[in-house]
């Protein structure tokens, strides 16, 4: 008893007239119309998970990383395919993961890639000025060296407007095997230290600052 209440008001009567949209009704304090609290997430992206809840070939997926987490349903904000890794948001608020999407809107994204091979300065040019590949136009809206080892090297990749697979499609048009992929940071929000596989709520400023 005393657990319903009508526009603040306790109510016991199970035939108390209500109109929706009118009368504000609350059980246990909580508004049954109000919206479900908004969450935003990041996640250090393992490389081995599909991005998807679930996988008809029955791989695994990112939402193994929020096992036991108690979290309501969360989608992800765009998606790094089964062998990349690194920054990978979500959210259950659907205008703010379309904002961040958006190839119109949404803040550039940078990634660190391992090749197979030292890259010359024309494949830096190459990457910047843009290939066609399936009748789709990819380009990198940077491309810098990094560091390079004897026989691999690491690039850092900007993208302002990514498509499926565009990093690895580009570099296979100049016949570059990528040998890792990792998404480092979306706009001002980088992965900074977090652990691989493990994930952390969004403070309100770096939820502002897609906005």
């Amino acid at each position: 008893a005393g657990r319903v209440s009508v526009d603040g008001r306790v109510v016991r009567d199970p035939e108390f007239p209500t109109i929706a949209g009118k009368h504000r009704i609350a059980v246990d304090g909580r508004d049954l119309d109000a919206a479900p609290e908004r969450v935003y997430l990041m996640l250090n992206k393992p490389r081995g998970l599909v991005t998807t809840a679930r996988d008809e070939q029955g791989r695994d997926t990112v939402y193994r990383c929020f096992d036991g987490a108690g979290l309501p349903w969360i989608a992800p904000v765009g998606r790094l395919d089964k062998a990349s890794e690194g920054l990978l948001l979500f959210s259950n608020d659907p205008a703010w993961s379309a904002y961040i999407a958006d190839p119109a809107t949404g803040p550039d994204k940078t990634y660190h890639v391992q090749v197979d091979r030292i890259p010359d300065p024309a494949l830096l040019v190459a990457l910047k000025a843009g290939i066609v590949d399936s009748g789709e136009f990819l380009r990198a809206k940077s491309a810098t060296l990094l560091r390079a080892g004897e026989r691999n090297a690491w690039l850092e990749i900007v993208l302002d407007a990514g498509r499926n697979r565009q990093i690895r499609r580009m570099l296979a048009a100049q016949d570059i095997g990528v040998l890792r992929l990792m998404r480092v940071s979306i706009g001002s929000l980088a992965l900074g230290e977090l652990a691989k596989g493990a994930w952390r709520p969004l403070t309100r400023a770096e939820v502002d600052a897609f906005a």
